[in-house]
């Protein structure tokens, strides 16, 4: 007969009831989450009703309320719901908060009361790891991605989707018509009722094309010509599928590429990437303490008034020309096939000839230079290969020097994408795969901040303990 391990009658009664911290092991990350926040100054850091009433009914200790947002989002439980019923079942958050159990009300107001508290708590502990120089690669690496958010596609509207919804009733209104014109047609009870259906339905899609039509002026009105109904601050976003998209928001983050740490994050309801490479740059230089950094991007964050303004900043960007010109599949020499000399100031083509800079800027912009040789195009043997017009023309930007110089760092990093795309791309797909196929909880630009906050605490957290351990951490920050 096999035996087996048997457990204790629920009904037994011991002597000496066991202690609570019996059962949190000493490396249990809850302890991490304890003593971060019991080290962190929740005053200084801005959170509200640190110090009592005098009066009243006693209020929750924002670090209780705090200690089980960041135990949920490190545990992946998000939902205030879903944090009241684990602190009435969970051993871990009973021994976190000394079995205090908040309601989901006071723990849903607390995250909306206190976002900026929250965002300033991610930031203490990225200083956190400063202070442990964990920054002194100085390479950092930036991306964005989208998020969904509360609203559906179906309750945001652009001109485009309001002039295709309402072709779409259109027909429909035509084709209902052109049934009851037949039923009209007909003598029977069948056709009686089927005609009083199709007037109900005929009148139901009037009513819902003048709706449209109020929408379309809202839409008109609108600064950006969207207006979403569920969340007024999330906006339609195209994906990297061709003719999809998600309405949401375009989280922008800046990773070390060392210790893959989150240094900083930003979220915004513009769905480009291609203004953010600077505000992105300097914040991670401030979070990192470096003088100069090296920030690696994808072709997303390519533009050259950005890059312009990183310099002088201790920002050095590294990201791949964007190629917009068709001359390669036509069998045709690129720009990169033209060599510029900066000291002549002049290009060299393919045939050894040089392009000299015209002394009037012919473009519509007026910090732009044409370089062309007129005398050797004309009786150049490799023109067929060069261009179709009478002669080949080079456009060059004032300042496209900086762009040079950054072409020159990317080629002396020939494995900086390959960098980038390891380090940037796996925090998104950690934060996506913790909240599932879910959408941000909270509505609002700013609520949805603070959501993502909390995220990203967990996340560096979650990492920190990989890098050091749960005990030598505590000492860390206890230290």
């Amino acid at each position: 007969m096999k035996r087996f391990v048997e457990g204790e009658d629920r009904r037994q009664v011991t002597l000496l009831p066991e202690c609570l911290d019996d059962y949190v092991t000493q490396d249990n990350p809850v302890r991490v989450i304890e003593v971060f926040i019991d080290e962190l100054d929740l005053g200084a850091v801005g959170f509200a009703g640190v110090v009592p009433e005098a009066t009243g009914r006693p209020a929750y200790h924002p670090a209780t309320l705090l200690k089980i947002y960041l135990y949920g989002y490190l545990n992946r439980i998000q939902s205030s719901r879903r944090l009241e019923r684990e602190t009435q079942r969970n051993i871990e958050l009973m021994w976190l908060t000394g079995r205090l159990m908040p309601d989901f009300k006071t723990i849903a107001d607390f995250r909306r009361d206190n976002g900026p508290a929250i965002r300033a708590a991610c930031t203490q502990f990225v200083v956190l790891c400063r202070q442990l120089s964990l920054f002194t690669r100085a390479v950092v690496a930036i991306d964005g991605s989208k998020f969904k958010a509360v609203n559906t596609r179906d309750k945001n509207f652009t001109v485009t989707k309001v002039a295709k919804r309402i072709e779409q009733v259109e027909a429909s209104i035509a084709r209902y018509l052109a049934a009851l014109d037949r039923a009209d047609r007909q003598d029977d009870d069948v056709a009686e009722a089927k005609t009083v259906r199709l007037k109900e339905k005929i009148e139901g899609l009037r009513r819902q094309m003048q709706s449209l039509k109020e929408m379309g002026k809202q839409v008109e009105a609108a600064p950006d010509k969207q207006v979403s109904l569920t969340d007024p601050d999330a906006r339609s976003m195209a994906t990297s599928g061709k003719g999809t998209g998600i309405v949401g928001y375009n989280v922008q983050m800046a990773v070390d590429a060392e210790y893959h740490l989150i240094v900083a994050h930003e979220v915004t309801n513009i769905g480009s990437d291609r203004a953010q490479l600077t505000s992105m740059g300097k914040k991670a230089r401030d979070a990192t303490g470096c003088d100069e950094i090296t920030v690696l991007a994808d072709r997303g964050y390519y533009n050259g008034d950005e890059v312009l303004a990183c310099e002088g900043s201790g920002v050095l960007p590294c990201i791949p020309k964007t190629q917009t010109s068709g001359n390669a599949k036509r069998g045709l020499f690129t720009v990169a096939d033209f060599i510029y000399d900066a000291g002549k100031d002049r290009y060299t083509c393919p045939a050894a000839q040089h392009l000299t800079r015209g002394k009037v800027r012919s473009d519509r912009r007026d910090n732009i230079d044409h370089y062309r040789n007129l005398t050797a195009c004309s009786s150049c043997a490799l023109k067929p290969r060069c261009t179709p017009d009478k002669h080949k023309r080079l456009k060059r930007w004032e300042h496209e020097g900086v762009l040079d110089e950054m072409q020159d760092r990317l080629d002396r990093m020939p494995d900086a994408m390959t960098i980038r795309r390891q380090t940037v791309e796996h925090p998104f797909g950690t934060l996506k795969a913790w909240m599932g196929s879910t959408h941000f909880l909270t509505r609002t630009l700013e609520k949805v901040k603070t959501e993502m906050s909390l995220q990203v605490l967990a996340y560096n957290m979650k990492r920190m303990i990989n890098i050091f351990g749960v005990k030598p951490l505590m000492t860390a920050i206890a230290a």
